[in-house]
């Protein structure tokens, strides 16, 4: 049972899909609705009907084609009913099922009327046209009266779209009663077949054999609003101009025929010559001489009807459309298919795999709408395209636009790779918080507050700068989350936002890499003439609420719960060049660590003691080491004394305590001291206890402080590592080692 939190989460994830996919599909609907997409549509339309194989020429209907040249040896472009006659007597000769005539007759012209008229009565098979789309006076031809008389007359009308191409065929005009040319010869042709035009269903839809001819609806295909009068199909050509077996008017004159050219067959006559003005722009049209002559285009539809009437599968039949519910729901498809993959592939690393499905997406769109065409369905092409492109283009502009709310918000803080993943759930800049198991690294420079009142600002800055640049680099290095620079403390977060199966062993790894660095960052810093930094790490693992904290014009990404200040205590025990951790920490640990020191320690605001780990090296992936360095103690024959108070929270307590160093400790860069406590104090510091110092015999007023490493309580002394010395008694102390180890070099000589 799916909750309503992961049912949430899964829309959530998601979002871009839901948002994008129904917002473009309704533009485009809308768009295709209004007629926008038709031109392309149909661009797209003929472009696949000429990458269609070209069919066989058909040999059931010819062309008597009247060209130029006819009319050049005739002596006229007006020809007589004389040649009329003598060219319908000799193909009556060929025993035709039908002759089509594509030229109006409308009026005689002698010589040869009566010749052609008695013809005209004679034969049954004889079929003329008129014209009668249109306005009366200027466009309608009226048909020869003769045939109109026997009821042997088609119309030639033919429907052209915006671009004046015919990629639709006129069948009929129901209203008037009347069929075209073309389908009039097509059905005297199919009576020969025992096949008869019957009417089937509630709109007395138009049948031939077992095929139902259902007209053009003014939506269907690409088309929008388009007229749909009388009885319109798409029209399916065969193939190109020139498809059909042609003689000329001559060659039928002086009989350059053979005898069985026309046997049972349709004959159409008809101008083919340009100057005729009778061609048209057709699908196939790519230039003016392409053009297809009227006559050739009847052909065209008698062919169509024909095998379509026979079942003919293999040849071009009805070309049949989706109701706009499916065309709608295939262009839903196809943008929801787009958004799916560029939502899910929208990680820059996936750029390039993102393209290849892209593009394969749309091949295999192009191949879906090429065979469906070839098996004689027409399904939209360009709208599920532009689906596609748009939904790619909106998501990768949405997915852009969070990528800079996240570039701002986190760019400064986090790996390149960090925020590229991070880009992969954009929700992250959104306010609110979720509770996740974490690591947590917070490091402090020890002594550096003191250090920085006794500097300029400007340096105080200059210094700051150059380490923090410096562990910025580190910490991205280790993937790590700057959560916050807090003076000379910096706040790293392992496992947020981005979380990892070894954020544990990152943090350690990268408290190594940190350590190893002071070493080149003091050498700078020494360049400058001032003390070396000295910088102590503790890390921490455990549930918190991070998330983005703040409001929608000011907003922080951050950590809260109780195991953020237990990180600061456990940083708070350290001395220079530590790293501690807590139980917690190791036991996340998938690679082994080395373990110099373990200490119980008792943090303010935790009930029970916990154990802390002094961490020098972690192997596996990661192989760091961070080498211990061998303390020189030095015993002073001065007297050198001193009051200390201990530290609550950085406060300094009323209590003063007395006693005086005996020895001088030095380890590398850190000073640090046994300390013997007066006999008559009652209080001896604890280990890991923070103390402020004043010499009392010494004219040094200045403040110094420290971090009590171990006690004991036998002969009240404690070992104490100095986290801040001001430089003149920083220089007093190194100066009273050189002078020790001089007095021991000279008495051995």
């Amino acid at each position: 049972m799916i909750s309503q939190k992961q049912l949430q989460s899964f829309f959530w994830q998601w979002r871009g899909v839901w948002v994008a996919t129904p917002l473009i599909c309704i533009a485009i609907i809308l768009t295709r609705y209004l007629g926008f997409f038709q031109p392309l549509e149909l661009f797209a339309y003929d472009l696949l009907i000429k990458m269609r194989t070209p069919l066989p020429q058909d040999d059931r209907i010819v062309i008597v084609g009247i060209g130029e040249e006819d009319v050049e040896k005739i002596g006229s472009a007006i020809i007589s009913d004389e040649i009329y006659a003598n060219v319908i007597q000799n193909l009556l000769k060929q025993q035709p099922i039908a002759i089509g005539l594509d030229i109006y007759r409308d009026v005689p012209i002698p010589p040869g009327t009566d010749k052609l008229s008695q013809l005209f009565r004679e034969n049954q098979n004889i079929v003329g046209i008129e014209k009668m789309v249109g306005d009366t006076r200027q466009y309608r031809v009226k048909p020869n009266p003769i045939l109109k008389e026997k009821k042997q007359i088609g119309f030639n009308d033919v429907i052209l779209d915006p671009d004046n191409k015919i990629r639709r065929a006129l069948l009929a005009l129901p209203d008037k009663q009347a069929f075209s040319l073309s389908m009039y010869l097509a059905l005297l042709f199919l009576q020969k077949e025992n096949i008869n035009l019957t009417t089937v269903g509630e709109k007395n839809y138009w049948q031939l054999g077992n095929t139902v001819f259902i007209p053009l609806e003014k939506n269907d295909g690409s088309y929008a609003q388009a007229d749909s009068g009388g009885y319109q199909i798409l029209l399916n050509y065969r193939d190109n101009v020139n498809h059909f077996d042609t003689v000329s008017l001559l060659d039928v004159l002086e009989n350059r025929i053979p005898s069985d050219w026309g046997k049972n067959k349709i004959i159409l006559i008809g101008f083919v010559g340009e100057s005729f003005q009778d061609v048209h722009l057709t699908p196939y049209t790519n230039s003016p001489d392409q053009r297809m002559p009227g006559v050739e285009i009847h052909g065209h539809i008698i062919s169509q009807i024909i095998d379509s009437a026979k079942g003919n599968q293999d040849s071009r039949t009805l070309i049949k459309t989706w109701s706009e519910t499916k065309e709608n729901l295939w262009i839903i498809f196809w943008t929801l298919l787009g958004a799916i993959v560029t939502w899910n592939l929208r990680k820059s690393s996936n750029f390039r795999q993102g393209i290849v499905i892209f593009v394969g997406i749309e091949f295999i769109l192009v191949a879906i709408v090429y065979f469906a065409f070839l098996a004689n369905w027409w399904i939209p092409l360009l709208p599920p395209l532009t689906g596609l492109i748009a939904v790619a283009g909106g998501i990768t502009i949405y997915t852009a636009r969070n990528a800079s709310k996240i570039r701002f918000t986190f760019g400064r803080y986090l790996s390149t790779e960090i925020v590229n993943t991070l880009l992969e759930s954009p929700q992250g800049v959104k306010l609110g918080g979720e509770r996740r198991t974490i690591t947590i690294l917070t490091s402090d420079l020890r002594g550096f507050t003191a250090v920085s009142e006794q500097l300029p600002p400007e340096e105080v800055v200059k210094i700051l700068n150059f380490y923090l640049g410096y562990m910025a680099n580190i910490i991205s290095e280790y993937q790590g989350t700057i959560d916050e620079f807090m003076g000379d403390g910096i706040l790293v977060l392992f496992g947020a936002p981005i979380s990892r199966n070894d954020d544990a062993d990152r943090a350690i790894a990268c408290a190594i890499a940190m350590q190893l660095a002071m070493k080149e960052i003091n050498q700078q810093i020494e360049i400058w003439g001032y003390s070396p930094l000295k910088m102590g790490i503790g890390i921490n693992t455990g549930e918190v609420v991070v998330g983005n904290i703040g409001s929608e014009k000011r907003t922080k990404y951050g950590i809260v719960g109780s195991e953020v200040n237990l990180t600061y205590r456990i940083e708070s025990y350290t001395k220079g060049r530590e790293i501690l951790i807590s139980e917690k920490t190791l036991h996340s640990l998938r690679n082994e660590v080395q373990i110099a020191e373990t200490r119980e320690v008792s943090p303010k605001g935790v009930k029970k003691p916990i154990t802390i780990y002094k961490i020098i090296s972690i192997k596996g992936k990661y192989s760091l080491f961070l080498p211990e360095i061998e303390e020189q103690i030095i015993d002073i024959n001065e007297e050198i004394k001193i009051k200390y108070s201990p530290l609550n929270d950085k406060d300094i307590t009323e209590d003063i305590y007395q006693g005086k160093i005996a020895k001088i400790i030095i380890k590398d860069i850190e000073i640090g001291a046994i300390v013997q406590a007066n006999c008559k104090e009652k209080f001896l510091p604890n280990p890991l206890d923070n103390l402020k110092l004043n010499f009392t015999n010494w004219a040094y007023p200045d403040d110094f402080y420290g971090k009590v490493v171990i006690n004991n309580r036998e002969d009240s002394s404690f070992k104490i590592y100095f986290t801040y010395l001001p430089p003149q008694i920083e220089q007093k102390l190194f100066n009273l080692r050189l002078s020790v180890m001089d007095k021991k070099n000279n008495s051995s000589y």
